[in-house]
């Protein structure tokens, strides 16, 4: 099995602190598609958002991650249980699940071990999802700034792995009959404090540090500035989210 690629560990706290939550809405359509409520499997857990959003529709959620720092920050309810495990060495039993989801984080694993364990473990009728997130929309202002610091000053330290994020997992192998997904965009309300310390959890701002030795986010939060208005302001951030979802063929 490859290793384990962390990139997030490192910052779990402010990842847990300033990363967006999902629309309930997403959780309900999942819900309706599953076969049954008992069992829900979240996948590369993180600090538990998408486990929080599932434990309202399903009796028990398994929520895992490879990052015991990841999960120590990770809160939920009495029925979500919190384990750290590799997503492709799951322990859960045989043909125990309901549906199993994947939230920003499927570029990750070893697709084919993952995908075995995936088929493993689900019920008949059962629903595997994944989604991912493409860089936010503000205002044109703003994103024209964001998207330039994204490509220009960032991009050289994206992992590879970013490609299939840009690409809405369509270039990744889904090996199930796949469903029609409507559209769950991501809409949360920042200030620029909250939006700067969103853009300071990439893994591209993270790696530039590093490498060089300087905060790429002070030139950026000087040109943000410039265009946010009150900083205080709330301005709503948009997210387009790609869905996959499909049963075991």
């Amino acid at each position: 099995m490859p290793a384990f690629k962390d990139h997030f560990s490192g910052h779990a706290e402010a990842y847990a602190r300033a990363r967006p939550g999902y629309p309930d809405a997403l959780f309900s359509w999942l819900a309706a598609q599953a076969p049954g409520a008992k069992l829900a499997w979240d996948v590369g857990a993180g600090n538990g958002q998408v486990a929080r959003g599932l434990a309202g529709h399903f009796e028990r959620v398994r929520a895992t991650d490879a990052s015991a720092q990841q999960l120590a920050e990770a809160e939920g309810p009495e029925n979500v249980e919190f384990r750290v495990e590799a997503a492709e060495a799951c322990s859960l039993s045989d043909g125990s699940v309901d549906l199993v989801t994947v939230g920003q984080a499927l570029h990750w694993f070893d697709l084919p071990s993952f995908y075995a364990q995936v088929k493993r473990v689900l019920g008949p009728e059962g629903l595997f999802a994944a989604w991912t997130y493409q860089l936010n929309v503000v205002t044109p202002a703003i994103d024209a700034l964001v998207q330039r610091f994204y490509d220009q000053v960032v991009g050289p330290y994206w992992p590879p792995e970013r490609v299939h994020v840009e690409r809405g997992y369509q270039d990744l192998a889904f090996p199930f009959a796949e469903l029609v997904t409507p559209d769950f965009p991501l809409q949360w309300p920042m200030t620029l404090s909250a939006y700067m310390a969103y853009i300071d959890t990439w893994s591209s701002v993270r790696r530039y540090r590093q490498a060089c030795g300087q905060d790429p986010l002070v030139a950026l939060a000087a040109d943000l500035a410039g265009v946010w208005g009150e900083p205080e302001r709330e301005r709503p951030v948009l997210w387009p989210l790609s869905l996959r979802a499909g049963r075991v063929v």
